[in-house]
């Protein structure tokens, strides 16, 4: 038997997280079993961990070995939840650790006993059983913790850049850019020679961003945002905005500074806006209010969603050029720095629930199963 954690939406109006005992699984051909060592907190995660619930309402019962925390789902965001009433679901999306089992066929096989990568949902436990082409085996010396984050960030990282080439865009905007995925995106755009402009939002954050060598920082807390942000768009050409952020006003901010830099390095007036095309795709929801908006954006530009797994299998085979990329650097570029590990009843205790949820920039948590 082995631990899973669970989340689960109740008709009265509650989640609650949860540690189940599921047995150990057997593997089919095609398939091994991981001993799951390392398992990170992503802000992906959190929409299926914690869904709409309201933390500040946590309630603890359960044993400690199987804790149960419930919280207060908001009643008008119970119709967002309909779907997911009466389902105990699993969740995480990536880790790493030690393959113990593996089936017959010669893929799997060649996995066992090896420390791999791993990507598939279902990560929050002890064991997970999954295909032999979800796994990746991690060089040699890499540790889980190390293999932990390789599918989520790094590939994120890296599809912006493939998508900035695909739509014929010559750089970059980046917002909440002093994440751990932002740091990798510095360090492959700054590898790469692509012109990236970081958004952060506070001094602290655009500290982080000068150590490792970021050029153009803009500082949305500061009086003179605006002002940097056009002259770092004229100056780099960037008309595509990858946008953390979501609610708010930001979105906004950017496509209407791209349209102000391009107008200054336009060649003639137009009183219709610059024929530049402007695109912001908002692939995070720090801020859940509404995005907002404004005037002078000119008539050509775009604001739409954007996920990674979709890109992914629109990529096809050069999905897997990505995937060795990050094998290839993983303790350089797309090295992931853990702010804090917890075990997997740590993970339920509502003050450390508390911290992973405020999605503080620069801070990671990291779940270790094994950890007593």
């Amino acid at each position: 038997m082995g631990l899973e954690l669970r989340s689960l939406v109740r008709e009265n109006g509650e989640l609650e997280l949860s540690l189940v005992d599921v047995p150990m699984p057997e593997p089919k051909p095609d398939q091994v079993v991981v001993r799951v060592e390392a398992t990170p907190i992503n802000p992906s995660d959190l929409g299926l961990l914690l869904g709409a619930a309201d933390v500040s309402t946590a309630r603890a019962s359960g044993t400690a070995t199987h804790p149960v925390t419930s919280f207060r789902i908001p009643e008008q965001m119970m119709r967002a939840m309909a779907t997911r009433v009466g389902q105990s679901m699993p969740v995480g999306n990536e880790g790493a650790g030690v393959v113990v089992k593996a089936g017959s066929s010669p893929e799997a096989q060649a996995l066992l006993g090896k420390t791999v990568t791993m990507i598939g949902g279902a990560m929050y436990a002890e064991y997970r059983c999954l295909r032999a082409t979800d796994c990746m085996a991690l060089p040699e010396g890499a540790t889980p913790a190390d293999g932990a984050s390789c599918f989520v960030n790094p590939l994120t990282a890296l599809s912006m850049v493939e998508v900035m080439k695909r739509e014929g865009h010559s750089a970059l905007v980046h917002t909440a850019a002093a994440s751990n995925l932002g740091q990798m995106l510095n360090k492959i755009c700054i590898k790469d020679g692509v012109a990236l402009v970081n958004i952060v939002r506070s001094p602290e954050q655009a500290k982080i961003l000068r150590d490792i060598g970021a050029k153009y920082i803009c500082d949305s807390s500061a009086p003179d945002f605006m002002d940097r942000l056009v002259d770092a768009l004229a100056e780099t050409g960037a008309t595509l905005a990858f946008d953390a952020i979501g609610g708010g006003k930001l979105a906004g901010q950017i496509l209407t500074a791209m349209e102000i830099a391009a107008n200054r390095n336009a060649k003639e007036y137009s009183r219709y806006g610059s024929t530049v095309h402007k695109q912001v795709y908002i692939y995070g929801r720090l801020d859940t209010r509404p995005t907002e908006l404004g005037a002078g954006l000119g008539m050509a530009w775009g604001v739409g969603g954007w996920l990674l797994t979709p890109f992914l299998i629109k990529l096809g085979p050069d999905a897997m050029r990505l995937r060795q990329r990050v094998m290839d650097e993983l303790k350089t570029t797309f090295a992931s720095h853990y702010t804090r590990e917890i075990s997997l009843t740590e993970a339920l205790q509502p003050a450390i629930i508390e911290a992973y949820n405020r999605r503080a920039t620069g801070e990671k948590f990291l779940i270790v199963p094994t950890k007593a």
